[in-house]
């Protein structure tokens, strides 16, 4: 089937005519779709019926944005079914999982409409005679790129509160998983929302990514995907267009002398083989007290051991494939680099042709050991089932090995010790500290984002007044005098 760009309220090809094709990470036979390989001048009729049309989408007031936000949370609702089907195949991962996600588009959507209504300003103090006060209106056009581990839920975490705010959206879902970008199109569309509000323009990051960032007339630019192509987007960007980036992360699991090990066996399993490892948040690293790390290796390597991978569409299924061949490639390499570092694999790996549960691009659920301080497993972000586990000393060295990479994402603490939970959570240089629980998971409404590479910390994402600054903006008004 062929799919299309949605620019100016009409369903239309690239305006190259050039197409690209998406399919099925489990199965590679399968061919979703082709979808529109759009560019330069795609982006440039975005921005002109974008721009024409948000005014007037301001004017509206919050309760009619509200209204068409609550209607999207409740169509969202209605076929969470199909769509977390679909999700499934285009995506991979497992059919729980994809309608966890899919939910959690019609949460987002609630909640930011309610942000619509809490929209405000404020008064100050003048002489007699006369008012200061601050209007908040919307900045204007918002570009959003997501990427396709979550491509439903990261998307309606952007727009909608870029809605809520009186914005319209120029949208760019990631080239792996178009189908939810046009799935989540189709849902606003039949919410009511004005047909030039919004557009839809799916592509690679070369052609579609590279144009947003250089094509004037957008506002305000938010983007979600890895280190490496923030920092190209924040170099290309002009002064005059705010920017809220949210890239990578190498995620631990901090396991101190108290804890019990069962427990954290279950949180890292959760965090570190959960929707296959590709999650920004998910758990790589195990750092576990010395007098556990025997204990604790062979409880991760039995628990791996206990997950069923194959195509998520499948019953008992609890891990899917890897969602590109890049992936997979960059998984083979790491498991090369941990061999070469004197690393002892102790389950896991990539399985070869005969025992592959499909020609898609599997990986079993990995556990690395005996790593040096320095190992590249220990720093860099792999972005997969693959958890590095090391020994350390004390809560300090934790800490220390921890903050030792240029992520500073999300790092949890396993433990009851009060003091040792507040000296890690006082002195890492993480922008999630979570106690008790895996890595992976955060509320809708706390703010969102990491530290160092993992985010420039111009905005937080999620939560409610701190994102609504991002997609507003404050005018200054004095009366009388």
């Amino acid at each position: 089937m062929s799919y299309l760009n949605f620019i100016g309220g009409e369903w239309i090809p690239a305006l190259s005519g050039d197409t690209f094709e998406n399919r099925n990470p489990a199965d590679r036979s399968d061919l979703i779709g082709l979808f529109p390989d759009g560019g330069a001048a795609d982006v440039a009729a975005a921005v002109d019926t974008v721009s024409a049309a948000w005014p007037d989408w301001a004017a509206r007031g919050p309760e009619a944005r509200a209204d068409v936000l609550y209607k999207a949370a409740d169509i969202i609702s209605e076929r969470i079914g199909p769509i977390a089907a679909e999700l499934t195949r285009e995506e991979g991962k497992t059919l729980t999982e994809a309608r966890n996600e899919t939910g959690r588009i019609a949460a987002n959507f609630r909640f930011y409409a309610g942000e619509a209504l809490r929209l405000r300003g404020e008064t100050y103090p003048m002489p007699e005679g006369q008012v200061a006060l601050s209007l908040r209106e919307p900045v204007g056009v918002v570009a959003v790129i997501t990427p396709w581990n979550f491509p439903l839920s990261m998307a309606a975490r952007k727009i909608a509160p870029a809605l809520a705010a009186g914005n319209g959206v120029i949208f760019k879902p990631s080239e792996m998983t178009p189908l939810m970008g046009q799935r989540l199109v189709e849902v606003l569309l039949d919410a009511g929302l004005p047909q030039g509000l919004l557009a839809l323009i799916q592509g690679r990051g070369p052609g579609v990514g590279k144009a947003i960032t250089a094509t004037p007339g957008i506002d305000a630019l938010t983007f979600t995907g890895s280190y490496a192509v923030g920092a190209q987007i924040a170099k290309a960007l002009t002064t005059d267009t705010r920017c809220q980036l949210e890239m990578g992360g190498k995620n631990a699991t901090i396991v101190l002398d108290d804890a019990d090990l069962d427990r954290a066996a279950a949180i890292i399993r959760r965090g570190a083989f959960g929707l296959t490892g590709q999650a920004c948040t998910g758990t790589s690293r195990v750092l576990v007290a010395r007098r556990h790390y025997a204990a604790l290796v062979d409880r991760l390597t039995a628990a791996a051991e206990g997950i069923a991978i194959g195509a998520g569409t499948r019953e008992g299924i609890d891990m899917g494939p890897l969602a590109t061949g890049a992936q997979l490639e960059k998984v083979k390499a790491y498991l090369g680099i941990a061999a070469q570092e004197g690393g002892r694999i102790t389950t896991g790996g990539v399985p070869d042709a005969s025992d592959a549960p499909g020609d898609g691009f599997f990986v079993r659920p990995t556990v690395v050991s005996d790593l040096p301080a320095d190992s590249r497993l220990l720093r860099d972000e792999i972005f997969a089932p693959v958890v590095a586990v090391r020994a350390v000393e004390d809560v300090d060295e934790a800490i220390a090995i921890a903050d030792d990479t240029e992520y500073g994402l999300a790092v949890s603490v396993v433990s009851n010790d009060l003091a040792a939970v507040l000296r890690l959570a006082g002195k890492t240089r993480h922008g999630v500290v979570k106690v008790n629980s895996p890595t992976t998971g955060v509320a809708l409404n706390a703010p969102f984002g990491g530290f160092k590479h993992s985010s420039n910390q111009s905005a937080k994402e999620q939560g409610g007044a701190n994102v609504m600054d991002f997609y507003s903006r404050i005018k200054s008004v004095y009366l009388g005098g």
